[in-house]
């Protein structure tokens, strides 16, 4: 176990229709404490139309903050008022599908303890234990929008789109997100690069969804992205 006082860990988790997962989720974030104490876990509804709602009242004591959205505003929104609502000395993110595990935050938590980055992402590209194949298109996407990052940054990540991206908060503190759908990834990680100077890429493990099981991420949203990354750099 690290020490608790250290720093305190934000984890920002959106929820929409997942109610096969989302308990799942709650139950190894849950767990996380036992191996770091301060952390907190907030929860944004987002007008989710199953049972995902139901099964979050029933189960309060999994997670610190519940955000409801009455109706669906999209990831976008509930990863703001995530932020918002974020306490934390480090902001991360979990999806509630399971295609991410969240026992490798303890990665990230003992860099933290360590070194005091201002940026982590978990590569899913980067010798993992396991990752479940990709689709082709996804991948080439995902390895060009790393490249084009990497070129304008002057950064040598490998998976820029990774869901596990953790940063200092303070890094984000003056600025404005403007973005609401799924460059807005890309929009977090150009403010935070460019306002801080200590990255860090560790391996994580990936179990990715097919489209059939509810993949949400298509080949077209690569052409938002990349006119983030480049606007981003003249902002």
């Amino acid at each position: 176990m690290i020490n608790s006082e250290t720093f305190k860990f934000s984890i920002i988790v959106p929820v929409y229709n997942e109610d096969k997962t989302i308990l799942k989720v709650l139950q190894n974030l849950d767990n996380l404490k036992k191996y770091y104490q301060n952390i907190q876990i907030i929860v944004i509804n987002d007008g989710s139309k199953d049972d995902s709602l139901k099964i979050l009242e029933s189960n309060k004591s999994l997670f610190d903050v519940l955000i409801n959205n009455p109706n669906n505003k999209g990831k976008g929104n509930a990863v703001k008022k995530g932020i918002e609502a974020a306490d934390g000395d480090y902001i991360t993110f979990q999806d509630a599908d399971l295609e991410y595990d969240p026992n490798d935050f303890k990665k990230f938590l003992k860099l933290i303890n360590m070194v005091k980055p201002d940026l982590i992402i978990g590569s899913r590209f980067n010798y993992a234990d396991y990752s479940r194949s990709h689709y082709i298109l996804n991948k080439i996407g995902n390895k060009f929008i790393t490249f084009l990052f990497n070129i304008i940054y002057n950064t040598t990540f490998t998976d820029i789109y990774s869901c596990y991206a953790c940063f200092k908060k303070n890094l984000l503190i003056n600025e404005t997100l403007k973005t609401d759908g799924f460059e807005q990834h890309a929009e977090i990680l150009c403010k935070v690069v460019k306002n801080g100077k200590k990255f860090y890429e560790v391996p994580i493990n990936y179990n990715g969804r097919s489209h059939d099981e509810g993949k949400k991420i298509k080949f077209y949203h690569i052409f938002s992205v990349i006119y983030q990354i480049l606007i981003g750099k003249l902002k």
